[in-house]
């Protein structure tokens, strides 16, 4: 039996709203409710997670706040990132328990949604031992980062399509020091475009997950 996912596919929406959204939409699924994934981009924006470091902040905020980005913490796992326009980001609103997976089980199916989107445009990702994420040639294009509470997932993961690597010049990504960040522009020299990408993964992780993915109406509350 295939089970159903709500799938809602979005524009360019706040970081706060979306928040907002996985909060309410987590609580409906501890209570027995119908899971969901949400497909987005987000505005530029910085988001700290609970072990996050202040000093893989390189560039004050109000510097940041100038620039167009918003700052904000977040209780996710993992340190610092970035999250802008032309970077895929994925909320799978899951329940582990009922699925009977582990965290690191349900990580890995992550990172594998995101290798296998990417060998869809001829790109080879990999795993690299003990760091979280996806990465080609030594850097990181897919960041994973989540929250498992009562045994329902928040968060998620962001694909690198053809994000402005510029603004990761302002943090030390994920607290890794010394790892550099690509793109599936930099790394194929074009970009597939974040609808094929977006496409790519919404067939992945049905795929993994064994789920059908069934669209749903925009939310009032994450326009």
């Amino acid at each position: 039996m295939t089970d159903t996912v709500h799938l809602n596919r979005w524009p360019i929406t706040d970081y706060a709203p979306a928040l907002r959204w996985q909060q309410a939409t987590a609580d409906t699924v501890r209570a027995g409710g119908e899971e969901a994934l949400a497909l987005l981009q987000h505005p530029p924006v910085y988001t700290f997670g609970r072990r996050a470091r202040p000093n893989n902040l390189l560039t004050d905020t109000a510097t940041l706040r100038v620039r167009g980005a918003e700052v904000i913490e977040t209780d996710r796992g993992g340190d610092v990132t970035f999250h802008g326009p032309g970077q895929l980001v994925a909320y799978p609103i899951l329940d582990l328990r009922r699925r009977g997976l582990g965290a690191v089980d349900y990580v890995r199916a992550l990172e594998a949604t995101m290798l296998r989107a990417l060998n869809r445009f001829g790109t080879e990702g990999s795993r690299l031992a003990g760091l979280p994420g996806v990465w080609v040639d030594g850097a990181k294009i897919g960041a994973v980062g989540v929250r498992v509470q009562g045994g329902v997932t928040t968060h998620g993961f962001a694909l690198n399509v053809d994000v402005d690597l510029a603004w990761f010049d302002a943090i030390v990504p994920c607290g890794i020091a010394g790892a550099g960040v690509t793109s599936m522009q930099q790394v194929v020299g074009h970009t597939p475009g974040i609808e094929a990408v977006t496409d790519a993964i919404e067939s992945e992780f049905a795929s993994l997950f064994g789920v059908a993915l069934v669209r749903d109406r925009e939310p009032a509350h994450a326009r």
